[in-house]
């Protein structure tokens, strides 16, 4: 049995990106997928949320990212933001802000449920995945969600107001595992509670703040090399893009404005 086609290891692809992140992180032309490839029966995709934390410093933006466990079944040995799954229990979370206006309109399009959900799932995976608290000091909420014990406990609670949506892709039916991910950007000096280092966990590990040079050399999937050219675009060019929608057809990926 011929093994499925994963873009992110097509020498195709891969020569690509290398030739993309020579050139600029501006390039985007490196979501190919081939409509043969597609399966039957392909996977639901699951809903997950991605934070972009990032620092102004004197040599540009920098961005927290880490590596994949070799151990993963999904994307292993790939750098990636911090992120994951959405639990429903996410949206029940009490929370100090919420999005601002215009941030939930543009989440809501497409959302199956309570927009809240998706910026909190992306904390959450931030403090299980790197030990970085993103919030506010505060205590006295009351009962919150057993997932969410722990990052409680450090004497904290969300804040959503600074968080800018940056757009949602979704995984191609080619892929054994999919998810409908949300990605959020967020300033580090502004969103987290103070100036812990991130911790190497079971998930990630080389947990860094890298300039954008230096996330062009790095082994990225498709879809966060993508990303991460939003983020330069928004962060160095200064440009006012709307979020991104990305997802498949069958005559190959879309990329939209919302």
């Amino acid at each position: 049995m011929s093994n499925l086609f994963d873009p992110d290891n097509d020498p195709a692809q891969v020569a690509a990106a290398k030739a993309a992140a020579a050139k600029s992180l501006s390039e985007d032309d490196l979501l190919r997928e081939d409509p043969a490839n597609l399966i039957a029966n392909p996977a639901t995709p699951r809903d997950a949320a991605t934070l972009i934390l990032y620092r102004n410093t004197p040599d540009g933006p920098r961005i927290l990212m880490g590596c994949r466990s070799e151990g993963h079944d999904f994307m292993p040995n790939k750098y990636v933001f911090p992120g994951g799954r959405v639990d429903d229990e996410d949206a029940l979370v009490p929370s100090l802000t919420e999005l601002a206006a215009e941030q939930d309109e543009k989440l809501s399009i497409g959302a199956m449920r309570a927009t809240r959900a998706f910026p909190l799932t992306a904390i959450r995976e931030v403090f299980e995945e790197t030990g970085l608290i993103v919030g506010r000091a505060a205590s006295g909420l009351g009962d919150v969600p057993a997932a969410w014990t722990e990052y409680y406990a450090q004497g904290a609670a969300p804040c959503l107001a600074n968080f800018h949506f940056l757009g949602r892709a979704i995984t191609p039916p080619m892929r054994h595992k999919r998810f409908d991910a949300r990605f959020f950007m967020a300033d580090a000096d502004d969103a987290l509670i103070d100036g812990r280092a991130p911790i190497d966990g079971r998930e990630l590990a080389d947990l860094r703040w890298f300039t954008l040079a230096e996330v062009a050399g790095l082994d990225l999937p498709n879809v966060t090399r993508f990303v991460i050219s939003e983020v330069e675009a928004r962060l160095v060019q200064r440009e006012a893009l709307k979020p991104f929608h990305l997802y498949w057809t069958q005559t190959g990926h879309v990329r939209e404005r919302i």
